[in-house]
């Protein structure tokens, strides 16, 4: 199963830590950003696709053609034109099932795996700061009937956190339908393929965003607690 991460940001809300390292390299508890999203995952990822943009040839230098056994497949986003842009440069690499992720949020395995045994879903955790992230209601079957991003009158909790199992139909579907400040964004892309295509809403244990570099630290504590 193919594993996309995208590492294209400039990270301006972690600067000045990314003011000459991409986000994705960024140490936390002594080790990249990278390193840990790449090692929570399970077994049945064995291609990597990691979107760069950012600072690429740092990360390509990280990672190589092989990492952690893994073959590693580079496609570069020369513009930030947002996420569905993003994963629509890796369509011709692309067959079948595939895990999407970003490279600067660390998640744990267990979650993962979770998403991975589901035919497609999208991992979700509670906030309570809604207008923050990209917010999903549910059918009554537990399947994704709506994602909202960022919404000032929030209709639930439950937070996308940007992890999920998708499938090449999704390519189907017009990424560029939906415009907002000169990107295209997923979220806006899968109301309509979820019609089409159930996504299982899976609820997760263990989130941690990485946005300020104050996040940094209460990763790092809230690793030392989990070993």
């Amino acid at each position: 199963m193919q594993c996309v991460i995208l590492a294209a940001g400039k990270g301006t809300r972690l600067r000045p830590l990314t003011d000459n390292t991409p986000k994705p390299l960024i140490k936390v508890a002594g080790k990249a950003l990278l390193d840990h999203i790449i090692e929570a995952l399970p077994s049945s990822i064995d291609e990597l696709i990691i979107v760069t943009g950012y600072l690429g040839e740092q990360i390509r230098e990280h990672c190589g053609d092989i990492y952690n056994g893994r073959k590693v497949t580079y496609v570069e986003q020369l513009e930030q034109k947002g996420t569905a842009h993003a994963l629509w440069l890796c369509k011709d690499l692309l067959k079948g099932r595939f895990l999407f992720m970003f490279a600067d949020d660390l998640h744990g395995p267990q979650d993962i795996a979770r998403a991975t045994s589901y035919t497609r879903s999208m991992l979700t955790l509670t906030t309570d700061t809604p207008e923050k992230f990209g917010i999903v209601v549910r059918h009554p079957d537990g399947t994704l009937a709506e994602i909202i991003e960022k919404p000032e009158h929030a209709p639930s909790n439950l937070a996308s956190t940007g992890v999920m199992v998708l499938d090449d139909h999704i390519f189907n579907f017009d990424p560029y339908a939906k415009e907002t400040k000169g990107e295209y964004y997923l979220t806006d892309v899968l109301a309509e393929y979820a019609k089409q295509y159930p996504i299982a809403v899976v609820e997760q244990a263990l989130w941690i965003p990485i946005g300020y570099p104050e996040d940094i630290q209460k990763a790092e504590e809230i690793l030392a607690k989990l070993k």
